[in-house]
This record gives C-alpha cells, sequence and structure tokens, in this order.
C-alpha cells in the first residue's frame, strides 16, 4: 500500500536528480519528502518496484600466500576529503554486475579481476544503500586480482591512490581514517578470514 499522493522531479542533472514527494501520513495530514536518485523519470523505483542493482562495490583480494585486499583511497566533493574505500562503480546497460566489476577494477586500479561465485548467492544480491534519501541498490561482487596496479584509465575528475592492504593496514585504517559503513564491514570480514580459506565467510555457516 503506497502512502504517496504525487511526485514531482525538482532537477535536470546528468547524473543526480532530486525529486519531491507529497504523502499523507497515518493520522490523514499532509507531508512532503525528498530523495534523490540516479535514475531515469520512469526508473524511479517507486514505478518500478524492482530491485535490480544500480551498482557494485568488488571485494578483491591478491593472489597471494596472505592475501591482500584491494583499497583505494579517494578524494570525495561531499566531504572535501579522501576516503578509503572499495573500488566501486555503476553497472553500464547490459553488462552483468560481475562484468562490471571487472571493468571498474581495471578502469580503477588497473588489475585484472576473476569473480568468485561460491558461497551463499545472497552474499551477492542487490540490497538498498541509503533507502532514507535514494532508491540505489547496490551489491557486492567477491573474487582475486593479479596485475600491476595503474592509474592509466582514470579519468580526470578522479583523485585516486591505490592501497593493496594487509590486515594490520587494515586495523590501522578502521582505527584512524575515513571510510563508508559498507566498506569497513566488509574489512570487518576480512581481518576474520583465514588466507587458507579467504572467502569461507560468504558460506554463512555456523562454524565459520
Amino acid at each position: 500500500m503506497t502512502h504517496i499522493t504525487s511526485i514531482e522531479k525538482q532537477t535536470d542533472n546528468r547524473f543526480l536528480n532530486m525529486y519531491h514527494l507529497t504523502f499523507r501520513d497515518r493520522l490523514g495530514g499532509d507531508g512532503n519528502y525528498y530523495f534523490c536518485t540516479r535514475n531515469s523519470d520512469e526508473n524511479l523505483k517507486i514505478r518500478t518496484h524492482n530491485m535490480k542493482a544500480d551498482g557494485i562495490c568488488i571485494y578483491a583480494l591478491t593472489r597471494e600466500k596472505e592475501p591482500r585486499l584491494v583499497l583505494i583511497r579517494e578524494y570525495r566533493f561531499p566531504l572535501d576529503a579522501e576516503i578509503y574505500s572499495l573500488p566501486a562503480g555503476l553497472i553500464d546497460p547490459g553488462e552483468t554486475p560481475g562484468q562490471a566489476a571487472a571493468r571498474e577494477m581495471e578502469e580503477e586500479t588497473g588489475l585484472t579481476f576473476t569473480e568468485y561465485t561460491g558461497g551463499e548467492a545472497f552474499c551477492r544480491r542487490p540490497f538498498f544503500l541509503v533507502p532514507g534519501f535514494s532508491d540505489e541498490p547496490g551489491c557486492a561482487i567477491f573474487g582475486t586480482v593479479e596485475g600491476t596496479p595503474s592509474l592509466r584509465e582514470n579519468e580526470s575528475t578522479e583523485y585516486i591512490q591505490i592501497h593493496i592492504a594487509d590486515k594490520a593496514e587494515v586495523r590501522r585504517i578502521l582505527s584512524e581514517e575515513r571510510t563508508s559503513v559498507r566498506t569497513a564491514f566488509l574489512m570487518w570480514n576480512y581481518l576474520n578470514s583465514s588466507a587458507a580459506e579467504p572467502f569461507r565467510f560468504l558460506e554463512c555457516r555456523e562454524d565459520n
């Protein structure tokens, strides 16, 4: 059952737009709500109610005896600061999330990504990121990387540093640096993983 009574687009930008909603509250009064979206008007989740992922984040480990985690340190304009995060990006039309992960990893770090598809399927399904002010769902893609890090594919608007972090460095980042809750959560899983079975946490078993 919807509580929304009207939807009005307020901006007409290329990448992100603001919408104004009116709604009926629990006591029968009228209310106003605002949200932002990357989606076109016809693809708003309010209209489609689908859970198709708009973007991905990439949990990627090196192929080493003691796997390290691929992170980037990137300047973000809303913060006017650098923040540690997992490589991430939007899914292009016609791409699967795994294909988008491989492309984004190459573009952001120059590394070649191979997807890991073991474990529970629900670990890779889309989930909403910040449903209080955006309709964007995203999913996590897991895998390994090889190659030499490079920034040659970065766009001029991107301010990225590549960090291949071991567990000591991940602990330091979690203790001292800025990051997102999504990145922090996956970093916690990395700290609890074993070198022998680095993706075992995706099995979601009680004996993990």
